[in-house]
């Protein structure tokens, strides 16, 4: 009867799930509960004269070694006149997610390590995947697929499309070890947050509280929260997780200023204001051109003809655009005025910078 008040009670938190932004499943994690990242060292076989050159001598020996676990034995003379375009090696990497069982499948990457020149048409031998422990957890095998090609013609004329040394096998590799997980044997779980605060933490504490009315979730710090199991669920910690993830808090946007100076971008996230500033920004630029001319001397003269550097140098200074903003504005009102004054991605990256500097942006300001 208990279980089937609290399933009601789920089922009306869900109801009046406008009051609320996003599900605390969403937001945290399960402590121990995570995946695994898996490597392995294997051999692309079945290239169309693609592959690594005889020059990689650690292709040189893996085929040896390969075969030599095949019962076939081959002397030093031949193993170093082998030719391995056809062949290359390559490190194979998985993901093994949370329970995964004996015989379930998972994907893979392959990527080269060679000088092969692509992997189309290839075909990985059985490859151990081994953990951080040393411990196998799965073995891939199967065609690799990399989505694209890379031709080349004569005079040195090239095609190319996507990546081609790198691919994947959906479903390449086989589980052959568990990672064991007694969820149900625990008596107390504790969530991590993705993203640290100590506002949702304890938002998210309150919501447990309040939903099962008794105090069994506290916040540690900014990013845990730790849940103690009723008695109820006891042996079926499962059922708790479950009811757990489905709860609604409130959504805490982080005001943040991310700029990017590799590629100009410029993200602004949550709700990011600015202090009473004025900016002006103008943008100056300098160019310097070598522009080859040819010295000719006089008919009569013994003097010869040659080539001269002539070297101009320009300076260009747009005017700058005089901006007011008062106290309370918005990020997208300042972006909106720079983008109608004519500022650049860039520009508005140095604007940010220096509007931090000053300490009128309200917000974090990352470089990436």
């Amino acid at each position: 009867m208990k279980k089937l008040l609290v399933v009601l009670l789920v089922l009306f938190i869900s109801l009046n799930a406008n009051a609320f932004d996003v599900r605390i499943g969403d937001v945290a994690n399960i402590v121990g509960v995570r995946t695994n990242q898996l490597v392995g060292y294997g051999l692309v076989v079945g290239l169309a004269g693609t592959g690594d050159s005889s020059t990689e001598t650690f292709t040189i020996q893996s085929i040896a070694n390969m075969l030599k676990k095949m019962n076939v034995t081959l002397s030093d003379s031949v193993i170093s006149s082998l030719q391995t375009k056809n062949v290359a090696a390559v490190m194979v990497t998985a993901t093994l997610p949370p329970f995964a069982k004996q015989g379930d499948r998972i994907d893979v990457t392959v990527s080269s390590m060679g000088d092969a020149k692509s992997l189309q048409g290839g075909t990985l031998i059985m490859t151990p995947l081994k953990a951080g422990n040393g411990y196998v957890y799965a073995v891939a095998q199967g065609p690799v697929s990399i989505g694209g090609f890379n031709l080349g013609g004569g005079g040195g004329n090239k095609v190319r499309k996507n990546h081609a040394t790198a691919g994947r096998i959906p479903n390449g590799a086989i589980v052959e070890r568990e990672v064991n997980v007694d969820i149900n044997s625990k008596n107390a779980i504790t969530y991590s947050l993705k993203q640290p605060d100590f506002t949702m933490a304890t938002h998210i504490a309150n919501t447990i509280n309040r939903f099962y009315r008794k105090n069994i979730a506290f916040a540690q710090d900014s990013g845990s929260v730790r849940v103690v199991v009723p008695p109820l669920y006891r042996g079926n910690v499962v059922e708790l997780i479950s009811q757990i993830n489905q709860l609604d808090v409130k959504a805490i946007s982080k005001p943040v200023v991310v700029l990017d100076e590799k590629t100009g971008t410029v993200v602004v996230g949550g709700d990011v204001t600015v202090e009473p500033i004025s900016i002006s920004h103008g943008n100056l630029t300098v160019t310097i051109e070598n522009r080859k001319s040819v010295s000719q001397p006089n008919p009569l003269a013994s003097g010869k003809t040659k080539v001269v550097n002539n070297k101009t140098v320009s300076v260009q200074e747009s005017k700058g655009t005089f901006l007011t903003f008062s106290k309370g504005a918005k990020v997208s009102d300042l972006v909106r005025a720079l983008n109608k004054a004519g500022a650049t991605p860039r520009d508005m990256m140095a604007i940010f910078q220096a509007i931090k500097a000053a300490g009128a942006l309200n917000a974090d300001l990352e470089m990436m």
